[in-house]
């Protein structure tokens, strides 16, 4: 799948960023950086936002709320790799905790939480 850059005549909204609420911007800003390679674009105290990956790629941001997660997100972000183990691997050495994995035809997925709770997915297609 290619994501490209149409834009329709008279739209000028794109996507971003994903903002994560959270209780600790820099400690998940910690966690995120190590886990996708990039760094913090900048801190506000309350409101973290890190560097986008590319040019073309949606950021990633952190906003402290008061209130605790409750349930499962009703977003999460799909992480895509090469080698699904390592990289699985990778992120439990960096606080993450692993909670099952799943298989369709075509692709296989590990979801994971964050130092927070916060679900995520960390995806291979079979090749």
């Amino acid at each position: 799948m290619s994501v490209g850059t149409h834009k329709v005549p008279g739209m000028s909204l794109h996507l971003g960023a994903v903002t994560v609420d959270c209780a600790d911007p820099q400690g998940l800003a910690r966690f995120w950086t190590a886990v996708l390679g990039v760094e913090v674009d900048a801190d506000y105290g309350e409101y973290v936002f890190l560097t986008k990956p590319s040019e073309a790629a949606a950021g990633l941001g952190f906003q402290r709320v008061p209130e605790e997660r409750a349930g499962k997100n009703r977003l999460h972000l799909d992480l895509m790799t090469d080698d699904r183990a390592a990289e699985v691997d990778r992120v439990v050495g960096l606080g993450a905790k692993e909670i099952g994995e799943h298989e369709v035809p075509g692709l296989a997925w590990t979801v994971l939480e964050d130092p927070e709770g916060n679900v995520f997915c960390i995806g291979q297609h079979e090749h």
